[in-house]
């Protein structure tokens, strides 16, 4: 299936608005990303809504970052998660990379996900 955010500006699975975010975070890709009980997902036609309700942070989801939070959070490693996501996207593998640490990195700054080892 090809890449859809091809060429454009967007974050690889982030919708454009949420894309100030830094997210420069180190991740092991060895460790699995695991969803905290306190987070809640909705998903409507593709794309979803992450909800923190604690810290009552959010993340707004495309198609695209819909499909990596369903690989990265029901595979047993990020590792894992990466190597299915990069099975199914006609992608460069070092941009998929980033796009996984990036978008990791903005859920995890929201505190939409944790990592535990893998």
């Amino acid at each position: 299936m090809a890449d859809p955010a091809a060429g454009s500006n967007r974050t690889f699975g982030c919708r454009p608005e949420n894309n100030g975010v830094s997210a420069n975070t180190d991740v092991p890709f060895s460790s699995r990303a695991v969803v905290p009980d306190t987070v809640l997902f909705r998903e409507l036609d593709g794309e979803s809504v992450l909800l923190n309700l604690k810290t009552e942070s959010y993340l707004g989801l495309d198609s695209i970052g819909t499909r990596m939070w369903t690989v990265l959070t029901t595979q047993p490693s990020i590792q894992a998660a990466y190597e299915a996501l990069l099975g199914e996207y006609e992608v460069a593998p070092d941009v998929l990379r980033k796009d996984v640490e990036t978008l990791l990195g903005q859920m995890i700054e929201r505190g939409l996900v944790e990592l535990t080892d893998g």
